[in-house]
């Protein structure tokens, strides 16, 4: 450090200079640093998720995530295995070590949840394997009420406030939380049931076969031609 000194004593001009290069080099850095909620880190996390609405949370965790759990649960890396069941949803979080690249840890959780699949009751959809993405969280979050009931107000958030987000350059993914979307509830006569000999799953089975819809074809003629679907 003595050379420094002698330097900064026998040439105070060059000294000086220097020093105020490192000033506007550390100013200029200072504000193009840039800044992020969360640090550029992947953690190798992966959820797997279930939907199956209707059942109840005993149901969903003896029917579906016990045994979501008991396929993941071989794969080599894993760190932490815990999920959450509530009304109609299974949730499995699977976080695996630092050193596990988290394209090859969903695509192992991918596969054995494939395996899954025939072992689940009839009425669960197809399960979700999702990466833990930090910068997918949430930063906006917008509340809408309004004196009416439930069913307006969600077609208001809807059709209004989520297409028109939806358009904003830059905007990801608009999720809403809540509300009530359109249902049509059928309501049976326990007696007449009885009395034709009909069941209740006879009578959903007939709904969804009634409510189905597909290409048939189409129907040329002279002057246009029709596609129909039946």
């Amino acid at each position: 450090m003595q050379w420094l000194a002698e330097v900064c004593v026998k040439r105070p001009v060059f000294a000086t200079m220097i020093i105020l290069s490192l000033v506007v080099v550390g100013a200029y850095s200072f504000f193009s640093l840039g800044v992020d909620l969360f640090p550029k880190v992947d953690f190798p996390t992966v959820t797997v998720m279930v939907l199956n609405p209707g059942s109840s949370p005993q149901e969903i965790e003896t029917e579906i995530t016990e045994k979501v759990e008991e396929a993941v649960n071989t794969i080599s890396g894993i760190d932490e295995l815990r999920s959450s069941s509530i009304e109609g949803m299974s949730r499995v979080f699977v976080q695996f070590v630092l050193e596990k690249d988290v394209n090859v840890a969903a695509q192992e959780v991918e596969n054995r949840v494939q395996t899954v699949i025939p072992n689940l009751p009839v009425t669960a959809e197809q399960p979700t394997v999702i990466k833990l993405d930090s910068d997918a969280a949430p930063v906006l979050r917008i509340v809408v009420s309004a004196p009416a009931n439930i069913r307006e107000v969600t077609e208001v958030a809807r059709k209004q406030v989520k297409e028109r987000i939806e358009s904003i350059n830059g905007v990801g993914q608009v999720t809403i939380i809540g509300g009530r979307k359109r249902q049509v509830n059928v309501w049976v006569d326990p007696d007449k049931m009885r009395a034709y000999n009909i069941t209740p799953a006879q009578v959903s089975n007939a709904l969804r076969i009634q409510n189905i819809e597909f290409p048939s074809g189409s129907c040329i003629g002279r002057r246009r031609s029709r596609r129909a679907a039946v």
